[in-house]
C-alpha cells in the first residue's frame, strides 16, 4: 500500500502537467504511446503463441485510424463524422461489455475461445479512448488553449472520485455484490457512494473550470453515465484478466501493475463522456 501511495503521488502531478503543458501534437504522441502499451498488455488476453505477432493487428488498426481521421489541432476542434462514429462505436462497445461482465461467467463462452473477437475487443477499448481524449483536449482550442485540458481533467476527477467514493462506501456499507464472479469486492452500495462522491466533485470542478453544459440536467446525466460506465470498465478488465488467469496486466507502474490496470476505468469513461458532451 505504501508503494502504491508513493507512486500515485508522483504520477498524479505528472499526468496533470502532461494534460496542461504538452502541445497538442505532443499530447497526441503521449496518448498514442499509452495506447500502444495498452495494446501490448492486451496481447495477454488473446493468449496467442507470440505476443509480438498478436500486437501487429492492433498496431495496424491504430495506424489506420490515425491515417484515416484528421489529427491536426484545428481539425480536432470540430469533430468530423468519422470522429463521431468512433465515439458512438466506443460507447456502444461499453454497453455491450457491461452486459458481458454482469452476466459473467455465463457470457464467457461467447468470446473466450474466439481470437479475432478478443482482438476486436482490444481495438474497441483502446482506439475510442485515444480519440475521445484528443477531441476533448482540442475542444475550443482556438478560443482557450486550456479549456480542453480542463475537460480532460474533469473526466479524470470524475473517475478518481468515483473510485475513492466507491471504495470507502463499499468498505463501510457494502453488502450486495455487483459481479461476484469477476470482483467480489465491488458492491451496489459502493457504486452508489461512488456516484454521489463523483457528482459532488464533478459539479465543483465544472464550476471552477467554467465548463459549459447545455443545462444542469444535461451535466448530471453526463456525469452519472460516465461514472457508472467507469465502474463497469474496471470490472471489464478484471473479467478479461480472470478469464486469462492473469493478476495484473503488467508491471510497468510500481505497486499498481500495468497501464491497463490504471486506465481501465478511463478507457470506458472518456468515450462515453465525449460522445454525450459533443451530442
Amino acid at each position: 500500500m505504501k508503494q502504491r501511495i508513493i507512486t500515485a503521488l508522483i504520477l498524479a502531478p505528472l499526468v496533470i502537467a502532461g494534460i496542461f503543458m504538452l502541445p497538442m501534437q505532443g499530447f497526441l504522441i503521449a496518448i498514442a504511446a499509452i495506447t500502444l502499451i495498452g495494446f501490448w498488455e492486451w496481447t495477454q488476453f488473446t493468449e496467442s503463441k507470440s505476443r509480438y505477432i498478436a500486437l501487429i493487428p492492433s498496431v495496424a488498426a491504430l495506424a489506420a485510424s490515425l491515417f484515416l481521421l484528421p489529427t491536426a489541432t484545428l481539425e480536432l476542434t470540430t469533430p468530423s463524422d468519422g470522429h463521431q462514429m468512433i465515439l458512438l462505436v466506443g460507447s456502444i462497445w461499453w454497453l455491450i461489455a457491461s452486459g458481458l461482465v454482469l452476466t459473467f461467467p455465463t457470457s464467457k463462452h461467447l468470446w473466450q475461445n474466439n481470437l479475432p473477437l478478443k482482438h476486436l475487443f482490444g481495438w474497441l477499448t483502446m482506439i475510442p479512448f485515444l480519440w475521445s481524449i484528443l477531441l476533448l483536449r482540442a475542444d475550443s482550442y482556438v478560443l482557450d488553449s486550456f479549456y480542453g485540458a480542463k475537460l480532460v481533467l474533469l473526466v479524470c476527477l470524475l473517475v478518481w472520485a468515483a473510485d475513492s467514493g466507491a471504495y470507502f462506501a463499499g468498505k463501510s456499507f457494502g453488502k450486495r455484490k455487483m459481479s461476484p464472479a469477476v470482483s467480489p469486492n465491488k458492491t451496489i452500495e459502493g457504486l452508489i457512494g461512488g456516484i454521489i462522491t463523483a457528482i459532488i466533485v464533478g459539479w465543483v470542478a465544472a464550476d471552477a473550470f467554467d465548463i459549459r453544459f447545455e443545462s444542469t440536467a444535461a451535466m448530471l446525466g453526463i456525469f452519472i453515465a460516465t461514472i457508472i460506465i467507469s465502474v463497469l470498465g474496471d470490472l471489464v478488465e478484471s473479467m478479461f484478466k480472470r478469464a486469462s488467469g492473469i493478476k495484473d496486466s503488467g508491471t510497468i507502474i510500481p505497486g499498481h501493475g500495468g497501464i491497463l490496470d490504471r486506465i481501465d476505468s478511463l478507457t470506458a469513461a472518456f468515450p462515453v463522456f465525449a460522445f454525450l458532451y459533443f451530442l
